[in-house]
Formats: C-alpha cells, sequence, structure tokens
C-alpha cells in the first residue's frame, strides 16, 4: 500500500513563495507520473500539475508560470514550487497518481494547507 505525505505548506502574504514536498513509500514511484492536486474549501479537488516519470510536465492554467513541479526518483520525493502566489491558490495541496493518466488514485495523504492572506 503506498503511502504519501505532503508538507511545506503555511501561511504566506500575496506574492510570496512556498515549496511543498511529498514523499511516496514504495517501489513503484520513479515509473509512474505523479500530480499535485489542490482542494479549496466548497470546491472540488483539481489537478494543477503533473510530471511524468521522465520529467515532461503540464500544468493548469491557472498556475502556469507560477508553479513548477519536479521530482527525486532517488528519494521517492515530488516537489511542487509556488511562485507569486495570489489569495485564490489558498487551498489544502495533496499528490498522488496523475488520474489524467491512470484514471484512478492511490489513497490520498492528509495534504498540507496553503494559506495566502495579507
Amino acid at each position: 500500500q503506498v503511502q504519501l505525505v505532503e508538507s511545506g505548506g503555511g501561511l504566506v502574504q500575496p506574492g510570496g513563495s512556498l515549496r511543498l514536498s511529498c514523499a511516496a513509500s514504495g517501489s513503484m514511484f520513479s515509473i509512474v507520473a505523479m500530480g499535485w492536486y489542490r482542494q479549496a474549501p466548497g470546491k472540488q479537488r483539481e489537478l494543477v500539475a503533473a510530471i511524468t516519470s521522465a520529467g515532461i510536465t503540464n500544468y493548469a492554467d491557472s498556475v502556469k508560470g507560477r508553479f513548477t513541479i519536479s521530482r527525486d526518483n532517488a528519494k521517492n520525493t515530488v516537489y511542487l514550487q509556488m511562485n507569486s502566489l495570489k489569495p485564490e491558490d489558498t487551498a489544502v495541496y495533496y499528490c498522488n497518481l496523475d488520474h489524467n493518466t491512470y484514471g484512478t488514485n492511490w489513497p490520498w495523504g492528509q495534504g498540507t494547507q496553503v494559506t495566502v492572506s495579507s
């Protein structure tokens, strides 16, 4: 059973930056496409960034040019660098399999809260 542990969230002012990390257990991490998702209060969870096992990335229009997803397969870890943060980026952030590629997800972790506010 894969376990996902997200970290790195916090309170940041508009225009600020945060770097999220997600550590995954298990041996399959290096061969699967991963994604970062977020869920704001009262909204559905959405995929905001994805990365293939080879490092090809894709982003939602709402974060393109501001967020960067990366991975370290040796550490079973995927990262999300978030710059120029806006109040509308406020959400709980999760990592998981890229649902667009596989049509499914592993069990969700606890997520990490990101709050953008002055």
